[in-house]
């Protein structure tokens, strides 16, 4: 079964929390603390497998979850760090976050990994906190909290070529006789529902990847018949092959199935009428066929040359071939995204955390303190201690946030509040 694109949610395994011990053999004197660190969180990494061809196995695959990592041990012992969930896709695939469409990734070579959702660092046991000043300290921190992130999986085919044109033009019909793909061939509209992928293999003809697009319709672009679920497909293709039925059988006009077409791959994104086409003259080999083609060079003024084949008794198709694989070399790959889009790096990671913060005033006595760096901070704060309480309030004092409250207009006695967190802001 072809499937193309899957919605899921995807978790990544909280970081292990460190932990508060201390040294207590019977010939070690002041022992000292020995908590031990957390380990790391999995991360879920998308993977590109050329041996796979759909989406078909996320079908199912509501949630992907890595493992927290584990919690750090006594004896200055670190927790161990969980597994990363590795997923296969097909080469191919794009992975978009749901929330804002940004491209997350896009995976076009085998072996090529993303993380989509990075495991969290594991927190300091109190071991980590023993200074000169401080040989027993009573601090430990939490773990990172999981990434959760909703994305939208998508697979664009990568092929070289593209056929495309209006149902039943004869499409099928070509890769069945130029490869060895067999779809399903009939004489009624949309008998192809699914992108067919096929190597050309013939005598004189470099090898090459060749898509059978199911037929696209006017009104495609906006989503009309099965078009706007497979222009995708074309997005990666460098070179278009444009088949127009010149047979009397057909009642559409030819020139204006090219227009039509043309105007569909014009309106959709990534300027898919820039592709450069090889206009394909079909069923040359039926009656009236010639006077046909003849009509429609009258009004075609475009520059793409017109291959004049039979698909049915396969006349035509090698010196077709052969003239897609040339006009391939000459055309380099069309980017699909800006530089901007999407990182450079192999590995893709989320951005790092920018330390900043906001203060809102409530009321007239209350402030409330919100930002990322302040969320994550609290997160990695354990309050069972005094020590601890003391040391988020320094740590808080180091980010600026004393003199943004009193920016605001905090005064003494008045209530500060970060998420459950309270206390009095003093001067």
């Amino acid at each position: 079964m072809f499937l193309d694109e899957v919605v899921l949610q995807v978790k990544s395994g909280k970081g292990g929390d460190g932990i508060i011990a201390f040294r207590r053999e019977k010939h070690v004197p002041l022992g000292g603390p020995s908590g031990g660190d957390g380990g790391k969180g999995g991360s879920v990494i998308f993977e590109a497998d050329e041996g796979l061809s759909t989406l078909y196995d996320l079908k199912y695959m509501k949630h992907v979850r890595a493992k927290a990592g584990e919690n750090g041990k006594i004896k200055d012992m670190r927790g161990a760090d969980a597994e990363d969930v590795i997923v296969k896709v097909p080469v191919g695939t794009t992975v978009f976050n749901l929330d804002d469409n940004r491209v997350i990734c896009d995976l076009v070579q085998h072996g090529e990994q993303a993380i989509i959702a990075k495991g969290g660092k594991g927190g300091r046991g109190n071991s980590a906190f023993a200074s000169s000043r401080n040989k027993a300290p009573r601090i430990q921190e939490n773990g990172d909290p999981s990434q959760i992130v909703d994305i939208r999986v998508e697979l664009k085919l990568l092929a070289d070529v593209g056929i495309i044109g209006f149902p039943s033009v004869g499409k099928s019909t070509i890769i069945s006789s130029v490869s060895g793909s067999r779809p399903k061939i009939a004489d009624y509209p949309f008998t192809t529902i699914i992108p067919n992928l096929g190597v050309v293999s013939l005598d004189n003809v470099k090898s090459f990847v060749l898509a059978d697009m199911p037929g696209l319709i006017e009104g495609a672009s906006q989503g009309l018949g099965l078009g706007i679920q497979f222009l995708k497909h074309i997005e990666r293709t460098r070179v278009l092959l444009h088949v127009i039925d010149m047979s009397l059988d057909s009642t559409r006009d030819p020139y204006q199935d090219y227009i039509t077409i043309n105007n569909e791959l014009s309106t959709y994104k990534f300027q898919l009428s820039k592709r450069p086409q090889i206009v394909v003259a079909n069923k040359m080999d039926t009656e009236g066929a010639d006077e046909r083609l003849a009509e429609f060079k009258k009004q075609y003024h475009d520059d793409f040359e017109i291959v004049e084949i039979s698909a049915l008794t396969k006349k035509g198709l090698t010196t077709l071939m052969q003239k897609a694989s040339l006009l391939l070399e000459q055309t380099k790959q069309f980017s699909l995204y800006e530089e901007t889009e999407i990182p450079s790096e192999l590995i893709v990671e989320f951005e790092k955390e920018v330390p900043s913060f906001e203060v809102i005033q409530i009321d007239e006595h209350t402030y409330e303190v919100v930002g990322e760096a302040i969320s994550r901070l609290y997160q990695r704060s354990n309050f069972m201690t005094d020590e601890a309480v003391m040391k988020f309030i320094s740590q808080l004092r180091k980010l600026g946030v004393d003199n943004a409250l009193r920016k605001a207009g905090a005064k003494d006695t008045d209530m500060v509040k970060i998420i459950d967190f309270e206390f009095e802001f003093v001067e």
